[in-house]
């Protein structure tokens, strides 16, 4: 299991010194997300100021753009990157496609299929040169590619593609047709084990590939602190991050493996009245334990180690690492994780 971090700035020129800084840590991979700003411009200085980490998006969101535009930036961030680049996906849900970036909803598992599937023959299409471009679907046709348009050819032309998702729809279609899965930072080792990997399964062999040939990330929900005041802290800015992400009916399915999907329906009822305060409340101890995990910087490895042996490959805080702050214990982390 390697250890990764985000790069969550809002501040462009925050980006290079914080993937300097990143880099010299020892972290493995460094993932940017389209969350206050764009995925792929941080991950491009990231790209030219580094040399061994690696970079991807966690996520890019897949529909508002073109599978032309999203090949074009992935195709060039693998060059700029020397083959470090990983193009991470998601589909967003309806309300955020519709009316966040006003774009046309449809069935996002089989448009999701069609747009990997695009991409792939795009990324072969450049990598002969710019020889005739042919996908034909229900949601993306391509046909023309002209020498003008066709990007200068590199060494890199396999770019790893990951998609994130936690339904069994969505999870199949990960191991059918993609190199890895972000799996959703609400989970539990028992969702993981129960229903993410026996659907993962299912596409890996359907593909007639194994797991050891697919890679799951996940940002990981913890809580760390050198004292119980520190911990007590970020324990209860968790448990109000754990109640937004369960009021979305999308990831019912995390709350119900536990038992807890009468949680979901309240917690709903409350976002749709913007009872935000008030839902971290329905968050129980018992609950937080479950989906987060709790310890100190001398133990936390060992215990997210424990808590996702045979489940994650690559695990990185939900709390990302600021250079300077706790310098020393990401590195022991690092060391620990990453060798």
């Amino acid at each position: 299991m390697k250890l990764d971090t985000t790069l969550l700035s809002r501040h462009l020129k925050e980006a290079a010194p914080a993937s300097e800084a990143a880099e010299a840590a020892g972290f493995d991979a460094i993932w940017t997300a389209e969350a206050g700003s764009d995925a792929f411009i941080p991950a491009a200085l990231v790209a030219e100021h580094t040399r061994k980490i690696k970079v991807g998006t966690a996520v890019a969101i897949a529909f508002p753009r073109s599978p032309m535009a999203t090949a074009q930036v992935a195709w060039d961030l693998a060059g700029l990157s020397e083959g470090r680049f990983i193009l991470g996906l998601g589909t967003q849900v309806k309300g955020h496609i519709e009316r966040r970036y006003g774009t046309k909803w449809d069935p996002p598992v089989p448009k999701l299929r069609e747009y990997v599937q695009s991409l792939r023959a795009i990324f072969e299409c450049w990598s002969k040169g710019g020889t005739k471009l042919k996908y034909e679907g229900k949601f993306y046709n391509f046909s023309l590619m002209t020498p003008f348009f066709t990007p200068p050819n590199h060494n890199w032309p396999n770019i790893p593609i990951y998609i994130a998702g936690l339904n069994e729809h969505i999870l199949r279609l990960a191991g059918e047709q993609c190199d890895g899965l972000h799996a959703h930072p609400f989970n539990s080792p028992k969702y993981l084990a129960d229903f993410v990997l026996p659907h993962v399964e299912q596409g890996l062999k359907k593909s007639g590939r194994e797991r050891k040939n697919f890679t799951i990330a996940a940002i990981a929900f913890t809580i760390v602190g050198h004292n119980q005041e520190e911990q007590n802290k970020v324990r209860e800015q968790v448990r109000q991050q754990l109640s937004f992400y369960a009021s979305t009916r999308t990831y019912r399915v995390v709350l119900e493996t536990h038992g807890w999907g009468a949680v979901a329906d309240r917690l709903n009822e409350k976002a749709a009245k913007g009872e935000w305060a008030a839902m971290g409340k329905e968050i129980t101890d018992e609950m937080l334990d479950v989906y987060s995990v709790t310890g100190a910087w001398d133990d936390i490895g060992d215990k997210l180690k424990k808590r996702y042996d045979g489940l994650l490959d690559r695990v990185a805080f939900y709390m990302p690492y600021h250079p300077g702050k706790n310098e020393a214990e990401w590195r022991k982390l690092n060391q620990q994780f990453n060798g």
